[in-house]
């Protein structure tokens, strides 16, 4: 026997349809590329996205067609988003940080028809436009006023487009599994791979996202999403806030200390979300000013583990809870919160920090396991460490086009790459990376991409690359190189052949010379005793940064 509830599609659009009708004069604050801060509604977000839809319309997009954006945080690219995805396109978000060959892979391998970006990325669009030939136009996210000169074919002004229109568009009335959103992996293993979310998966995501012990948001909450929207489906924030009626202030392209504390200063922010590296630009604001936080009650990290240290400082000295959270592309992204259970808040404060330094319990709709290297179930007692699965309705089940074969396992289970521990309150704690990436700032630098480049110097004859401790960005690489007999090839040498083949924040901090690498029986690296090797090493760029 079948329920007798109405069949009512889960789509995005419910989202900000929801946002205007009951929120609709809440605040959406944006500090623009341009330069001003800027103040609008979500009533007037819901308006001007149907605006977008029918602008893309008229630009001959259709159902199931994918057009990208590559922007900053900004009301603009909130209404972009809604927009595309309205009108039953796939939205796929472009990641500026990765280099030219990547984008170009990305952009043709999606099949993008059309490319939002703002002012910033105009140069990094302009150099590969000629080896994108499925786009038919490029809308660049500003104003008559500010349109720049460019080079770009087809160059269209963003609010030209969207100010010639009334809005009076209806939303595309889409399956409810129809793909809505589309971001790459960081290709640590190969060429990236495209995770494409549903409708239904982004709503089911954004209500997980947030119960009382995720994000939490509601209504009376001011968010500020420092995580940018090209990152990671933007942690969800851009579906979750708009469900709840939260205030949401947009950092545009400023990250720094300052311009994130005026931000949370002046807006009154209640709730934020960002990489260790933010935080700890804005904790060396704090210190050198001795500005306050009387507003700020939480604070979620994640892209990679904060140290206790800066959970202690945010805790102790500033009266900010802090909450770890865990996820992946693959998972919409979130897959865990540090939620403290019922009784632990009555703990002394250290013990709790105990607890924070894990990276959390998972949140409804995602399950989670270890198992050993037989897919065996390993115990969750906080001592044994594996393979981290995750499953659920909001996680990925394959990449596009087929790429990577099939992802899961015979009972549908997804191997995160990652190696864990699960005590027995359910909290997660990272021990390892089964993929040897490398995360600096957020970002996942793939250690075999500059191996392979290294190894194409001539006095080279073998490299490895690890990541080592950093201050200031978690992670840098650091690359070991066995040289030729008889060469004696310098840092600046190698160095000076690695530009322009890679993104520069992905060139090593340093490069040391060895006589040998250690290798296993069957002749592949041995990361971990590198590691171990190399535990003390201290980069020249960590002082700098101290």
């Amino acid at each position: 026997m079948q329920g007798l509830m109405q069949d009512w599609p889960l789509r995005v659009t419910s989202i900000i349809d929801h946002a205007a009708r009951f929120h609709g004069d809440r605040e959406v604050v944006t500090r623009t590329v341009e330069g001003p801060i800027t103040r609008t509604t979500y009533k007037d977000i819901h308006l001007r996205a149907r605006k977008v839809a029918q602008a893309l319309t008229k630009l001959g997009m259709k159902e199931g067609d994918v057009v990208a954006t590559m922007a900053w945080n900004t009301a603009r690219h909130l209404e972009a988003w809604y927009g595309i995805m309205g009108m039953g396109a796939v939205c796929h978000t472009l990641n500026p940080r990765l280099f030219a060959e990547q984008l170009v892979y990305i952009i043709n391998h999606a099949e993008d028809k059309l490319v939002f970006l703002d002012l910033t990325f105009v140069p990094i669009l302009e150099g590969i436009a000629d080896k994108l030939p499925n786009v038919k136009a490029y809308v660049i996210m500003t104003d008559k006023a500010h349109m720049p000169e460019t080079k770009l074919p087809n160059a269209l002004c963003f609010e030209e487009i969207v100010e010639a229109e009334d809005g009076n568009f209806k939303w595309a009335e889409v399956d409810e599994n129809a793909a809505c959103g589309l971001c790459y992996t960081s290709g640590t293993t190969g060429n990236p791979k495209g995770v494409l979310y549903s409708h239904r998966s982004n709503v089911l995501h954004s209500m997980a996202a947030n119960m009382g012990d995720a994000l939490g948001m509601k209504s009376a909450d001011a968010i500020l999403p420092v995580v940018p929207m090209f990152h990671a489906n933007a942690w969800g924030i851009a579906f979750a806030a708009p469900a709840v009626g939260a205030k949401i202030v947009m950092p545009g392209a400023n990250m720094d200390g300052e311009s994130i504390y005026e931000l949370l200063d002046k807006e009154q922010v209640t709730v934020t979300a960002a990489v260790p590296t933010v935080w700890l630009m804005l904790l060396q604001y704090l210190e050198k000013t001795g500005a306050e936080l009387p507003k700020l009650d939480r604070v979620v990290i994640g892209g990679s583990a904060a140290p206790r240290s800066m959970i202690e400082v945010f805790e102790k000295k500033y009266d900010v809870k802090v909450f770890h959270a865990w996820g992946m592309t693959e998972m919409s992204p979130m897959g865990t919160l540090g939620a403290l259970k019922a009784g632990m808040e009555d703990w002394p404060l250290d013990k709790q920090i105990d607890v924070k330094v894990k990276q959390g319990r998972a949140i409804y709709t995602v399950e989670m396991k270890i198992t050993d290297d037989d897919g065996n179930d390993l115990p969750a007692d906080g001592k044994a460490f594996g393979h981290l699965m995750v499953r659920g309705p909001a996680i990925a089940g394959a990449y596009l086009k087929g790429e990577g074969g099939n992802i899961l396992d015979k009972d549908g289970w997804f191997d995160t790459g990652d190696v864990a521990t699960i005590d027995p309150q359910g909290y997660m704690q990272i021990t390892d990376r089964a993929k040897d990436v490398i995360k600096s700032g957020g970002e996942w630098i793939s250690s075999i991409e500059i191996e392979n480049l290294a190894v194409g110097h001539p006095k080279v004859t073998e490299a490895a690359v690890i990541g080592i401790v950093h201050p200031k960005w978690d992670e840098r690489p650091l690359l070991i190189v066995v040289p030729k007999e008889g060469e004696k090839p310098t840092k600046e040498e190698i160095l000076s052949y690695m530009e322009g083949k890679i993104a520069k924040w992905w060139m090593p901090d340093d490069v040391v010379f060895v006589e040998e690498i250690p290798h296993t029986a069957t002749g592949k690296i041995q990361k971990l005793a590198l590691r171990d090797q190399f535990k003390e090493y201290k980069l020249p760029t960590a002082n700098a940064a101290e």
